[in-house]
């Protein structure tokens, strides 16, 4: 048994992994690769069976999204450290090897992410997850290498190894034991933002999550849900409010929780006058399901939430108002 098992999730993704297996395979000798098919009904696993017959393919129960969808798959497969990889990510020669080093070197970290740059243009970071990523006491999300809309030049300013808060799902290496303990990602979010929840959780149980510069993939991004996809917009409201619920300490939860929903009440209001009104729809349609599933949610908090979650105090605030566009300039 390899002690790395490369895992990607396929949903009708045929040309995706036409173009990016190969490099895949080629650049990945220290590991077992798996497809995890969430019944696709085109013919990618019928490709990946003719032409790549020692990639195991594993077969969802359905359409089960990036949470259920990984939960289901790692059942099956027995590996020390699993590397979570999306269909449209291009690796690079020797991408693995810094993340099994610091695995090995470093027990206490359970989570590491690599250097995300766009497939689409090298020289610039990815915006779902550039250089590692950050929360702020709001539970909005950015990186090193992007905040909001604003996403950096690879300067080499992040050519680092060292903890962040929360490492991107479009290439996410955990180890198998850390996610058991976890209990993988929470099948409620079905896409978006379920890796930073697990992070939290990890984070809130004295786990390390680290970034490693020295491994470098390449993301297309939004090869499922692209930007302007309202069901984007919905998934990633909703869900940040579910995992702010899940993850919040308890004396900071209900101040936290109403700001956010002012915010996002702000975030609608400018969609609403810039005429994205199906954005705007997408935003009170995740509002009423977050109501509706409240305590179900709730009821999923641990015993104990660090304190020290959040890097700074609003990311909204800085970006909008002081409008500082880059990481370096936030501290």
């Amino acid at each position: 048994m390899k002690k790395i098992a490369v895992v990607v999730l396929n949903w009708n993704g045929a040309k995706l992994l036409e173009q990016f297996l190969p490099s895949l395979i080629k650049f990945s000798p220290e590991a077992q690769l798996y497809v995890a098919d969430n019944a696709s009904t085109d013919d990618s696993v019928a490709w990946v069976r003719t032409h790549f017959p020692s990639v195991v393919i594993i077969q969802n129960s359905g359409n089960c999204g990036f949470a259920r969808g990984y939960n289901e798959a790692l059942q099956n497969i027995e590996a020390e450290f699993y590397a979570l990889v999306n269909s449209d990510i291009e690796v690079t020669e020797n991408w693995l090897r810094p993340i099994l080093d610091t695995f090995e070197q470093e027990p206490q970290v359970a989570i590491i992410q690599p250097k995300i740059l766009d497939f689409k243009n090298k020289t610039s970071f990815e915006y779902a997850g550039a250089a590692g990523g950050f929360i702020d006491q709001y539970g909005y999300p950015f990186c090193r290498g992007r905040i909001f809309e604003t996403v950096e030049k690879d300067n080499r300013q992040y050519d680092d190894n060292r903890d962040v808060f929360w490492a991107s799902g479009a290439c996410f290496f955990i180890r198998s034991d850390a996610y058991k303990a976890l209990q993988g990602f929470d099948a409620d979010f079905f896409a978006h933002q379920e890796e930073i929840d697990l992070c939290w959780r990890a984070f809130n149980k004295g786990y390390r999550i680290k970034y490693n510069s020295a491994s470098v993939v390449y993301h297309v991004g939004g090869a499922t849900l692209d930007h302007g996809n309202p069901k984007k917009t919905f998934l990633n409201f909703r869900n940040s409010l579910i995992m702010l619920t899940k993850n919040l300490p308890k004396d900071q939860f209900f101040k936290v929780l109403l700001i956010r929903m002012i915010l996002d009440g702000v975030a609608g209001i400018r969609l609403l006058t810039t005429g994205k009104l199906d954005h705007f729809i997408a935003i009170l349609k995740a509002h009423f399901s977050f109501y509706r599933s409240f305590s179900s949610h709730y009821k999923k908090r641990e015993l104990r939430q660090s304190e020290n979650y959040f890097a700074i105090d609003s990311i909204v605030f800085r970006y909008y108002i002081k409008r500082i566009l880059f990481f370096k300039d936030l501290f």
